[in-house]
């Protein structure tokens, strides 16, 4: 039995009405394993391929919001944004609810939409306590009341680095998973209690737990040999457990994927030449989620 021991699911998992669309999340309760800038650049390589994206942004943090160009000096004071809208979803809550549509709190982008956070959101868990329809279905039925995933082609969501209700939501509402991590012990460790979580949300029986689709090593500096060793031994058991091809080649710590984020722009905004090696990188990941879709 392997670190990341779970069980085995069937990709043909029952299906009813099936929207066009698919949710991805990226997701690792590890922090500072570069999440966000993945789940970007993700998005914008879909957006490449001719996709219409929506990247859902539910870390209270909001820096992918940020990263898609969501100004929240023009924003209204407290909202509106997702936690808003997940709230307004709920009819117990009714007397929390404000005057926030979801269509008027999508943020149009050139290349893809976003559905911005707000550091309210740290208080979902708090507001939603005392309900009585299942908490951990919350996001999944806000998608589907509003058909989001038949407006567009993939909502890239992005989760906060924790285990609480938000990722459990995102994992319910997910499709497929993306993980990036560190080649390191932690997040070796980290790792083994991200799928004991996904194993509780199959236990659960409330809805089909998500595939996982890649798992991305980033920031990798293998000039250190320990790294090296670290990722080798990673990549192994990952791959023993589900199958090869299921780590993407690693991503290093360069200073273009550092220059895009300080600019709050994707790899594909930049005609120069040191961003051709990640621009290839990103688009093996649009590949390799349009070939999952395609199965």
């Amino acid at each position: 039995m392997g670190l990341f021991n779970r069980l085995k699911k069937s990709d043909n998992s029952e299906k009813s009405h099936s929207p066009k669309g698919k949710a991805l999340a990226f997701l690792n309760q590890k922090g500072g394993v570069g999440k966000t800038t993945m789940a970007f650049n993700s998005a914008h390589a879909l957006a490449e391929r001719g996709h219409k994206v929506l990247c859902l942004d539910m870390d209270p943090q909001a820096n992918l919001s940020l990263l898609c160009g969501v100004d929240f000096d023009q924003m209204e004071v407290a909202g509106p944004h997702i936690h808003h809208l997940l709230i307004n979803s709920i009819r117990e809550l009714a007397p929390l609810h404000t005057p926030a549509l979801v269509h008027d709190c999508i943020v149009k982008g050139d290349r893809l939409d976003v559905l911005p956070a707000g550091q309210e959101l740290s208080g979902f868990e708090l507001s939603v306590a005392g309900i009585s329809s299942p908490r951990q279905l919350i996001l999944k039925k806000f998608l589907e009341q509003n058909r989001l995933l038949d407006l567009y082609d993939y909502i890239v969501i992005d989760g906060p680095p924790t285990l609480g209700l938000i990722v459990v939501n995102i994992m319910c509402a997910a499709n497929g998973l993306l993980v990036p991590f560190r080649p390191d012990e932690f997040s070796r460790k980290g790792l083994g209690h991200f799928y004991e979580m996904l194993d509780n949300i199959e236990d659960m029986g409330v809805t089909t737990s998500p595939s996982v689709i890649a798992h991305i090593p980033n920031l990798v500096d293998m000039r250190r040999k320990q790294e090296s060793d670290d990722l080798a031994r990673i990549q192994s058991e990952l791959e023993e457990e589900f199958g090869l091809g299921s780590v993407t080649g690693p991503f290093f710590n360069r200073a273009p994927l550092v220059r895009s984020q300080a600019e709050k722009k994707s790899v594909y905004e930049f005609s120069s030449k040191e961003f051709n090696g990640l621009r290839e990188q990103f688009d093996d990941i649009a590949l390799k989620i349009s070939n999952w879709n395609n199965l």
